[in-house]
C-alpha cells in the first residue's frame, strides 16, 4: 500500500474539518469517474439496492433524507463487499398534487413537475447519494408510460382486464372525480360544493385472480417485517364461509355470505346496502325512504370507518323467508353495509355481532341468543352487548349442543341438501380500480368504437401521448374537452372513434418502476429478461410503513404478472424490506382571535429548558410572543415544524445530516429532531478529523504490525479495533442498527483519544485503528472518508476499498481482568493469563493484600472459579 511522503501529508491536511469543500470535491470525483454506474456481470454476485422514488413535489423533506441515507448506506456497505451494487433513483411523477399546483401557480402540471425534477436532483446529489443516474427514470415520460400502456392492452387481450360501473366521489361544480382526501366534511376541496356518489365506467385488473398466490406467496417474504406481512394478509382477507340464500317473494333469491353459519339460527333480520335492487325498487313509492338512500349517495364512507360511524338504516317494508326455518325477517338497507362488497347484504344476528346488535337496539329489533359459552361459569347479557365468542350452540333446534367446527359442517351440509348454500371461500380484496378522471396520468389505451366496443391501440400506435401544453383551470380534465386527443380512428374497422379519456391510477407507475430500473436500455421492449433477472428480484426495498398494503401489494401482483409475461423469471419483488420510521420534530403554536391554531415553525423559536433538557417555554424569536409547546409530532406542513435538508446541509455539511439521521435511532422507530443531535454529530467528525491530522502532523512513517511483539497497551487497542469491525459488520448486515454501529464507532474514537505511544509499532496500531474507523464510516459519510483516505495515503479511494476483516488472533486477550470476592464482596481485581488455569488464578487471587485482609482468622470453607469472570473465596 502506498504512502504519501512526509512533507505531502503535512502540507495537505487542513487542521480544520471544512465539509462544503471536501463535498464538492468528493461529488466531483464520483461525477467524473461514473463511480456508480451498475452494468451487468454474470461473474459477480450481485446487491439491488432500492429506495421507494419520491414525488417530485419540489423540496426534499427529512422523511426522504433518512429513506434514502439508510439505502445508500446499505449500498455503500454492500459495494465495500465486493458486490455488483445498483442503486437506481427516478421520480414517481404523475399525480394529484401538480394538478393542485396548477391550479394555484397558474402553470402547467408538467412544467411544475419537471422544474422540480431538476431542483430536487440536485438536492439528492447534495447529500452524497450514490446513485446510477444513467438508469434516472420519471413515470411522466412517453417512454416509460409507453410500455405500462403496451403491458395493459396484452393483459385485456388476456382477459385480466374488464370494464364495469363503478361508484366515485363526483363534484357537481367542477365537473370532475375527486380522490377521497378531495372531500372535506362532504363538500369539494375547491368548489365547496356537496359531493355526490355516482356511478360512472372504470377499468379494473383481476388481482383477484391472484389472490391465492398472494397470500400463500407472503410465506416466502421471510425478510419482511412480520408487521407487514400480517397487514398484507389481513387485507387479501382469505375466508372460508358459506354462501346461503334468503327468499324474498317477487323478488328472488337474496345472497349473503357469512363466516359464522353456525349463528345462522340467531338471524332476526337483514340488511342490504342503499344502492341495493331491493332498495332502490322500495324506495319508488317510498319518499322518506328515497331520501335517506339519497342521503347515503352523498356520504363517502370507508371502510375503516365503519366500526365508529352512526349506524343508520330503513325497512324496505319486505320480509325474507329464513333459508332452514322457513320463518320471515324483516329487510331492511343500512349504511354499514357496502354494495361493492359481497352481493350487498348481510344477515343479521344482534346477539353475536356487536354492529348488528347497535343497530338492533337502535332500531327496537329482536335480539336472539343461539351461541352459550364453552365455559359455563361465564355468563352472558345481551342487553349489554353481543356474545361474539365462538361457543356451543342453543336454541337452534337439531343443531343445539354443537360447538362451532360440528355446526359450521352440520349446518352447510343442510343448506346444500336443501339447495340453498354451500361452503365457498370469500377473499376481502377486491379487484383493482385503475381508471382516475384527471388529466395528470398516464392516457389508457383504448379506442371507443360504436362497432367494435372499447379496443386496445396497438403495439405500433403506442405511446398514447398525454398532452402536456395545456390550459389547467381544474373544472374536468383538459383532455376530456380536447376534441384533437379525442377523435381518432378505430384500430379495427377504421370508423370514427373517440380515445379513452380517463389516466390510469399512479399505483400503476409505481408497480413495476423497480422492474425498469433493472432493464434501462431496453427501447424496444419493456424489459430485457437478461437484464432484468440479472439484478431481480430487488435484494433490500425501503420505505415508510403507510405503503405496507396498497403499493407493496400491487407491486407483488404486478411483478407476477410480468413473470407470466415471461418477462422475469422470479415470484416476488422484493427480497428484504425496511420499513423505517417517522421523522418527528418539535411543534409550537400560539391561537389566534377566532380560537385557532397558528403554527410556528421551530427554527423562529426561542426555548427555556430544565436541568434534564425538557422545554419549560417557548417564544417566538421576532417579538418574543409566548408559545405553547405542543409536543414532538410528525414533520408536516399542517404543523409547520418541517426542518429543511438544505439549511442543515448550508450550515453542517450532507454527512453531519447523514450521520445525525443514522445515530439517533433505530431506522425502523420514529427519529426525534434534535439540533444539539446534530451538533453532537458534527463534534464527532471534528474530532475524528483532528484525531486524524494530528497522527499526520507527527510526520513519521507507519511500518508493518508485528503481532508477537506488541505492549498490553498496543494489544489492548488492536482489540477493540476488531471488536469494533466485528459489531459494526453484524449491527449492518444482519441486524440493520446503525445507530449501534455508530455508537461502537464513536467508542473506538474514544479508545484512539487514550492511547498514547509514539513508537514504531504504537504509530502502527494508531494508523491501523483510524483507518478502521475511517472504513467503517465511509457508507455513513462518505465525503469525509473520502478526503481522510486520501490523506492517509491512499491512492485508490476510499469507495473501491474492501470492507475491513476481522483479525481472529486480534480478538484473543493475552490477559483479562477478573474480579475478586470474599463471601460474594467485592475485595479485589485481578489481571491473569487469558489461558491461565484455575491454580495460578486462586494464587494471584489469595496473595491480594486486601483479599488476605478480610479473610485473616477465618477458614477457607470453599474456592470457586467462574472463569473469565470471578473468584469467590467463601470462608467463615
Amino acid at each position: 500500500m502506498l504512502r504519501l511522503t512526509e512533507e505531502l501529508l503535512t502540507a495537505t491536511m487542513n487542521e480544520q474539518y471544512t465539509p462544503r469543500e471536501i463535498e464538492t470535491n468528493a461529488q466531483q470525483y464520483w461525477q467524473e469517474h461514473d463511480s456508480f454506474k451498475a452494468q451487468e456481470d454474470q461473474s459477480r454476485e450481485k446487491f439491488y439496492c432500492l429506495s421507494m422514488f419520491p414525488y417530485p413535489s419540489g423540496r426534499l423533506h427529512m422523511g426522504h433524507v433518512r429513506n434514502y441515507t439508510i439505502g445508500d448506506v446499505i449500498s455503500r456497505y454492500q459495494r465495500m463487499q465486493g458486490k455488483n451494487v445498483l442503486q437506481p433513483m427516478g421520480w414517481d411523477a404523475f399525480g394529484l398534487p401538480a394538478e393542485n399546483a396548477a391550479i394555484k401557480n397558474n402553470v402547467a402540471p408538467a412544467k411544475w413537475t419537471y422544474e422540480n425534477i431538476d431542483y430536487m436532483r440536485d438536492q439528492l446529489r447534495r447529500m452524497g447519494f450514490g446513485y446510477d443516474w444513467s438508469r434516472e427514470l420519471a413515470t411522466c415520460h412517453p417512454e416509460y408510460y409507453r410500455w405500462e400502456q403496451w403491458f395493459f392492452t396484452r393483459l385485456l387481450e388476456k382477459g385480466l382486464v374488464y370494464k364495469k360501473e363503478a361508484e366515485v366521489n363526483w363534484d357537481p361544480v367542477d365537473q370532475t372525480v375527486l380522490a377521497n382526501e378531495q372531500v372535506i366534511d362532504g363538500r369539494g376541496w375547491r368548489s365547496g360544493a356537496i359531493v355526490e356518489r355516482k356511478k360512472i365506467p372504470q377499468w379494473f385488473l383481476k388481482i383477484t385472480d391472484y389472490a391465492d398466490q398472494l397470500l400463500d406467496d407472503i410465506e416466502k417474504l421471510e425478510h419482511w417485517p412480520e408487521q407487514v406481512r400480517t397487514m398484507q394478509r389481513n387485507w387479501i382477507g382469505r375466508s372460508q364461509g358459506v354462501e346461503l340464500c334468503f327468499h324474498v317473494e317477487g323478488n328472488g333469491d337474496l345472497e349473503v355470505f357469512t363466516t359464522r353459519p353456525d349463528t345462522l339460527m340467531g338471524v332476526t333480520y337483514v340488511a342490504v346496502a342503499a344502492q341495493h335492487p331491493l332498495a332502490l325498487k322500495a324506495a319508488q313509492n317510498n319518499p322518506e325512504l328515497a331520501t335517506f338512500i339519497e342521503e347515503c349517495r352523498h356520504t363517502k364512507v370507508a371502510e375503516a370507518d365503519m366500526a365508529t360511524m352512526e349506524k343508520k338504516g330503513m325497512p324496505l317494508g319486505i320480509e325474507a323467508t329464513h333459508p332452514l326455518t322457513g320463518e320471515k325477517v324483516p329487510v331492511w338497507t343500512a349504511n354499514f353495509v357496502l354494495m361493492d362488497y359481497g352481493s350487498g347484504a348481510v344477515m343479521s344476528v344482534p346477539g353475536h355481532d356487536q354492529r348488528d346488535w347497535e343497530f338492533a337496539k337502535k332500531y327496537g329489533l329482536p335480539i336472539k341468543q343461539v351461541i352459550a359459552p364453552t365455559d359455563s361459569n361465564q355468563s352472558v347479557d345481551l342487553e349489554k352487548e353481543a356474545f361474539t365468542d365462538k361457543g356451543v350452540l342453543v336454541n337452534s333446534g337439531d343443531f343445539d349442543d354443537l360447538e362451532f367446527d360440528v355446526a359450521f359442517k352440520a349446518i352447510a351440509k343442510e343448506l346444500s341438501n336443501k339447495g340453498r348454500g354451500k361452503i365457498t371461500i370469500h377473499y376481502r380484496l377486491r379487484d383493482w380500480g385503475v381508471s382516475r378522471q384527471r388529466y395528470w396520468g398516464a392516457p389508457i389505451p383504448v379506442v371507443n368504437c360504436r362497432s367494435c366496443g372499447s379496443v386496445p391501440v396497438p403495439q405500433d400506435q403506442l405511446p398514447v401521448l398525454l398532452p402536456e401544453d395545456v390550459a389547467f383551470d381544474g373544472v374536468g380534465s383538459p383532455i376530456k374537452k380536447m376534441d384533437s386527443f379525442i377523435n381518432t380512428s378505430c384500430p379495427k374497422c377504421g370508423g370514427a372513434a373517440e380515445r379513452e379519456t380517463d389516466t390510469f391510477d399512479t399505483f400503476m407507475e409505481s408497480s413495476w418502476y423497480f422492474a425498469r430500473y433493472a432493464s434501462r436500455f431496453s427501447g424496444d421492449k419493456m424489459l430485457d429478461p437478461t437484464s432484468a433477472n440479472y439484478w431481480l428480484p430487488v435484494d433490500q426495498y425501503i420505505g415508510g410503513i403507510e405503503h405496507a398494503i396498497l403499493h407493496l401489494l400491487y407491486s407483488r401482483f404486478y411483478h407476477k404478472l410480468l413473470r407470466d409475461e415471461g418477462l422475469v423469471d422470479s415470484d416476488e419483488p422484493f427480497t428484504r424490506l425496511l420499513c423505517q420510521g417517522m421523522v418527528l420534530a418539535d411543534s409550537y403554536y400560539y391561537e389566534d382571535a377566532q380560537g385557532g391554531k397558528v403554527w410556528v415553525s421551530p427554527t423562529e423559536v426561542e426555548i427555556d429548558t430544565d436541568d434534564k433538557g425538557r422545554i419549560t417555554a417557548a417564544r417566538r424569536k421576532s417579538d418574543g410572543l409566548p408559545l405553547t409547546h405542543d409536543g414532538m409530532s410528525k414533520m408536516s406542513k399542517s404543523k409547520n415544524n418541517g426542518i429543511d435538508p438544505q439549511v442543515m446541509i448550508d450550515r453542517y455539511g450532507a454527512d453531519t445530516v447523514r450521520l445525525f439521521m443514522m445515530f439517533a435511532a433505530p431506522p425502523e422507530q420514529s427519529l426525534e429532531w434534535s439540533d444539539s443531535g446534530v451538533e453532537g454529530a458534527h463534534r464527532f467528525l471534528r474530532r475524528l478529523w483532528k484525531q486524524v491530522h494530528d497522527h499526520l502532523a507527527e510526520g513519521v512513517q507507519v511500518s508493518e504490525i508485528t503481532t508477537d511483539s506488541l505492549t498490553d497497551a498496543q494489544r489492548e487497542l488492536r482489540l477493540k479495533v476488531h471488536e469494533t469491525i466485528q459489531k459494526v459488520s453484524d449491527d449492518i448486515e444482519r441486524r440493520q442498527t446503525f445507530n449501534t454501529a455508530i455508537a461502537a464507532i464513536m467508542e473506538l474514537s474514544n479508545s484512539i483519544s487514550r492511547f498514547v505511544d509514539a513508537s514504531e509499532q504504537g504509530r502502527a496500531v494508531m494508523r491501523e485503528a483510524l483507518e478502521t474507523a475511517v472504513l467503517l464510516l465511509s457508507p455513513i459519510v462518505p465525503h469525509f472518508s473520502h478526503e481522510l483516505w486520501q490523506q492517509l495515503g491512499h491512492d485508490d479511494a476510499i469507495l473501491h476499498s474492501d470492507w475491513p476483516v476481522v483479525d481472529k488472533q486480534a480478538l484473543v486477550r493475552a490477559s483479562i481482568e477478573m474480579v475478586v470476592q470474599v463471601n460474594g464482596k467485592l475485595r479485589a481485581k485481578i489481571n491473569v493469563a487469558a489461558d491461565a488455569d484455575e491454580d495460578v488464578i486462586l494464587h494471584l487471587a489469595l496473595a491480594e493484600e486486601n483479599v488476605q485482609k478480610h479473610m485473616e482468622g477465618k477458614a477457607i470453607r470453599k474456592k470457586i472459579v467462574v472463569p473469565g469472570k470471578l473468584v469467590n473465596i467463601v470462608v467463615g
